[in-house]
């Protein structure tokens, strides 16, 4: 057997095998390792060089790529991408391989697919185990992406038990698929978390003359919070046309809040401190204008 076939059939049974299912004699498979193009990763086991490093790390623990990692090779959006590989192992195993991360966890069939956490699985675990504006990115890059419905988020958050449970329900309960990317789904995490509720993703406004969507509103309270990085907002041009929209936004009466990215990821107290006065702030000033239009 020659190394292409070895490595086609490899490929086929998911990208690593053990040796008792690969039907080849041990000169074809020493060929194969010689060549580059397949990896011994533990006894007994053997892997495409071109797999992900946490597909190769499950693969020699005989595990499931999970969590973050999962996330990742779904093409979810993830705030911060991990150190290590994450892997999923059943809950008898011991393991003493400490570059991954290890979560023992009896994985049902279904919430499995081709050696890595189901989607859905897959936002569940990030939500028992990421803070909440981590977990809420990845679900609401889910969502975008139309890896997972809504409805069936909802019903797994329901349905599940234990440890996190609440944490499931509560990203279930705020995930949207109209957040633009990670960082504004992570800002909007902070804001939840501070009490600030309300606050809508990608709104578009009849705002001076011509149209706005800010990342972040809220309607009642005409309040703005924009995730800012310098990736988007750094160049002249950008510059000019933010500084229009966000002076035609106060001009019409909103309070326009801006953070940067490194704010969001290594200073959330803060964050989340501002957008709690802030909101409390322009709570008062509705209630004031519904006051006066209740009294005229």
């Amino acid at each position: 057997m020659d190394v292409d076939e070895i490595c086609r059939l490899v490929w086929r049974a998911g990208g690593a095998v053990r040796r008792t299912d690969l039907p080849c004699d041990w000169r074809s498979l020493d060929r194969a390792l010689a060549s580059g193009k397949l990896l011994r990763l533990a006894r007994g086991t053997y892997a495409l060089a071109s797999r992900q490093p946490a597909q190769q790390a499950a693969a020699r623990l005989r595990g499931v790529v999970s969590h973050a990692s999962a996330a990742q090779l779904w093409l979810m959006e993830v705030v911060s991408a991990p150190a290590l590989p994450h892997v999923t192992v059943p809950r008898n195993r011991r393991l003493s391989d400490a570059d991954v991360v290890r979560h023992w966890a009896d994985l049902p069939p279904a919430d499995v697919e081709g050696g890595v956490t189901t989607p859905l699985r897959t936002v569940v675990d990030c939500a028992r185990s990421m803070p909440f504006p981590d977990a809420l990115a990845v679900a609401d890059s889910a969502l975008r992406r139309g890896l997972v419905r809504p409805r069936e988020l909802r019903a797994r958050a329901e349905a599940t038990r234990g440890a996190g449970r609440s944490a499931v329900r509560r990203v279930a309960q705020h995930a949207s698929e109209k957040a633009a990317n990670p960082f504004e789904s992570a800002l909007r995490g902070i804001a939840v978390e501070a009490g600030v509720l309300g606050l809508e993703p990608q709104v578009v406004l009849e705002c001076g003359d011509g149209r706005v969507r800010p990342d972040l509103l809220h309607r009642r309270l005409r309040l703005v919070a924009e995730a800012d990085s310098f990736e988007w907002h750094g160049r002249r041009r950008a510059l000019q046309g933010d500084c229009r929209r966000y002076d035609d936004l106060v001009a019409e009466g909103w309070t326009v809040l801006r953070f940067a990215w490194e704010q969001v990821m290594f200073d959330r107290p803060w964050v989340s401190r501002t957008l709690r006065a802030t909101a409390a702030r322009c709570a008062v000033t509705a209630d004031v204008q519904r006051s006066f239009s209740t009294a005229a």
